[in-house]
């Protein structure tokens, strides 16, 4: 299991993005390329990640991955309201309720981990922290190979403190929410690069780099700074497996830029800069999940309508590279390039 990631034929590892992106028939054409294809538990029941596992396990017989989120500690309960005031009137426009208690939440973690150690996984990675010493060790003892995800080097020695066999070192430039240990932690802007080499001058354990990663020339640069494989999420979300809508699809040639925002979830997440970002912004508190419950009927409201000005449409700084098509093609292609 430890040379896991160096006996991948492609070093290309799929993204666990979590939302719906991610989806089993992504995980076993990532898998078909060479690659490491990834579940996305985060938001997901124990219930319905087993689902998944056993729906991945019907297509494909290679090693594949399911990341959690890590509970965070409970945000303040005052910011969270007076963000939900501020949020009130945009609901009545929508003609959505926002939810009044939206106390926090451990996403079913207790439960996943027994999912997962009662029908272990080839990796398990984790997500906005790491898991105690005794359930590391128990998942090590399950047979699961362990990835902690980081944003600083302070981040990968207590990754690898905990009993991480990897890390998977997330720059700036990558969409989605950065993964970083605690919820009111600003997130650092050291770009990827040389991310990875500070961060390999505090560990040995092999490295994994993630963030604006949409070309052979990024992923060859990334394996050059000391990566033994990289991390691909925007690069993946217009395949055709992936669980992206149509409207984000579109978005990620449409809409110009991304930014950090905690508008949606009230953790420091990249996504397309629209109206709600703009909007709300400046006003989100380091609260999560609570804001990220408290949004919710205002984001799946805009969902239904396709309308991308209030959507949360989550991407990387590369996202005007990501192309449609098979993602088993999406990945060779991508390696054929890396190798020039």
């Amino acid at each position: 299991m430890a040379r896991l990631l160096d006996e991948l034929a492609v070093p290309v590892i799929a993204a666990p993005m979590a939302g719906g992106a991610s989806t089993p028939e992504l995980v076993a054409a990532v898998n078909r390329a060479g690659g490491l294809g990834f579940l996305a538990a985060g938001y997901r029941t124990a219930a319905g990640t087993a689902e998944q596992i056993a729906a991945v396990r019907k297509s494909t017989d290679r090693a594949f991955g399911v990341n959690l989120f890590v509970p965070a500690a409970p945000g303040g309960p005052a910011a969270v309201a007076a963000y939900r005031e501020r949020l009130r009137p945009e609901a009545e426009r929508w003609d959505v309720r926002l939810p009044e208690e939206t106390g926090p939440d451990r996403d079913d973690w207790e439960a996943k981990l027994d999912v997962l150690l009662a029908d272990p996984v080839d990796v398990v990675s984790y997500t906005f922290g790491l898991p105690t010493a005794a359930e590391a060790a128990a998942v090590r003892a399950a047979g699961s190979f362990q990835v902690g995800t980081v944003t600083t080097p302070e981040e990968a020695r207590a990754a690898e403190a905990v009993g991480m066999d990897a890390l998977c070192v997330q720059g700036p430039e990558a969409g989605g929410h950065r993964g970083t240990h605690r919820v009111a932690d600003d997130p650092g802007e050291v770009p990827l690069l040389e991310l990875l080499g500070s961060v390999g001058t505090v560990t040995d354990l092999p490295l994994i780099a993630a963030g604006g990663l949409g070309d052979g020339p990024s992923i060859a640069a990334a394996l050059r700074a000391g990566a033994v494989a990289v991390q691909l999420g925007t690069a993946l979300l217009r395949a055709d497996e992936s669980g992206a809508s149509r409207a984000h699809r579109a978005a990620l040639t449409e809409l110009p830029e991304t930014v950090v925002t905690r508008a949606f979830t009230g953790r420091p997440a990249r996504g397309l800069r629209n109206a709600f970002i703009d909007r709300y912004g400046p006003y989100a508190p380091p609260a999560y999940p609570e804001v990220h419950h408290l949004t919710s009927p205002l984001r799946a409201a805009a969902t239904r309508r396709a309308d991308t000005r209030f959507m949360h449409l989550w991407a990387g700084t590369a996202h005007r590279l990501a192309h449609p098509g098979p993602a088993e093609q999406l990945v060779a292609d991508l390696w054929r390039a890396a190798r020039g």
